[in-house]
């Protein structure tokens, strides 16, 4: 393997981890948003927490038609 190779392949390396770098900040700030978005739905619609997740679909499509 030549020094071009070489440099290359770690080149290419470097962008790989940058990337996954970047899809963890993404996947946090996404469940971040989730989790915050959650809490303020509880907060102004307080019956969502008993409700199962198709439940409180079907009562969301209600309310907000």
């Amino acid at each position: 393997m030549t020094e071009n190779e070489k440099k290359l392949l770690q080149a290419q390396h470097r962008l790989e981890e940058a990337q996954a770098r970047d899809r963890v900040k993404e996947r946090k700030a996404r469940t971040r948003r989730l989790i915050q978005e959650g809490a303020i739905l509880e907060k102004v619609f307080p019956t969502a927490v008993g409700m199962d997740l198709t439940e409180l679909e079907r009562e969301l499509e209600r309310k907000l038609n």
